[in-house]
């Protein structure tokens, strides 16, 4: 499989024309993946865009590939987004990672009432910064033609009022009905994952009444970094993506 990279000059390139790979993405596929002058490679412009060609020219500062082949990609639809409670540590990262790697279409960061990692004006957007790297690095890792968007932050009240317009799914130990049980029906799905210290009671209560549907995952409690990823596994199979 050939190695893919990104940048935004593919979005225009047509079959014939030369993608220019530079800075940091140059720096890796040259030190880091070692390609090589005529080695194929893949690249893409995170929107769709798919671009496949040789390798012309190889160098720290510049890849330059001749384009052989263009495709492009509409985006999946219905969209499934996590919406990913703050956690500590790197574990809201992982699940970014994850997420990513297994197929989420956006990520929306959630200071929930348990959040114990919290973020401040200046911390959002440096959090918000880091979590689209790592999304953008986990989508070339997977080969994604749609790189996930890493939304500005969400309130509990603005998850609530989403419930009549997008199927908004929480992951709830404690609920009666099964993820396995869920039947998409078009709509967006919202995938709404609490903290290390669970969603809080009145959150609950207002998202239910609000319409969205609380769901658990078989007997087990996972990891606020590993329910997003595997709720998506549940759905993309229910969606017939995979």
């Amino acid at each position: 499989m050939a190695l893919h990279f990104l940048t935004a000059e593919a979005s225009s390139a047509a079959v014939g024309d030369v993608v220019t790979l530079t800075g940091a993405e140059a720096k890796h596929a040259a030190t880091v993946r070692r390609v090589r002058v005529g080695e194929t490679v893949t690249v893409g412009d995170g929107a769709g865009v798919w671009v496949e060609g040789a390798c012309e020219s190889v160098s720290p500062s510049e890849v330059v590939v001749r384009v052989a082949e263009r495709t492009e990609i509409p985006a999946p639809v219905p969209r499934v987004i996590l919406v990913q409670a703050l956690a500590k540590g790197d574990r809201d990262e992982l699940a970014v990672q994850a997420a990513t790697e297994l197929g989420v279409d956006e990520i929306i960061p959630w200071q929930a009432a348990r959040s114990i990692s919290r973020w401040d004006a200046a911390k959002a957007t440096k959090g918000r910064e880091r979590w689209q790297t790592i999304a953008r690095e986990a989508a070339k890792q997977a080969h994604r033609a749609w790189v996930p968007v890493v939304s500005a932050p969400i309130t509990t009240a603005a998850i609530t009022s989403r419930a009549g317009s997008d199927l908004v799914v929480v992951l709830e130990p404690t609920a009666t009905e099964r993820l396995s049980a869920l039947t998409p029906a078009g709509r967006d799905i919202l995938v709404v994952v609490g903290p290390e210290g669970g969603i809080a009671p009145e959150e609950l209560a207002s998202l239910d009444g609000a319409g969205a549907t609380l769901r658990r995952m078989g007997e087990s409690i996972l990891r606020t970094s590993t329910a997003g990823p595997a709720a998506l596994a549940v759905i993309s199979g229910a969606l017939g993506r995979w």
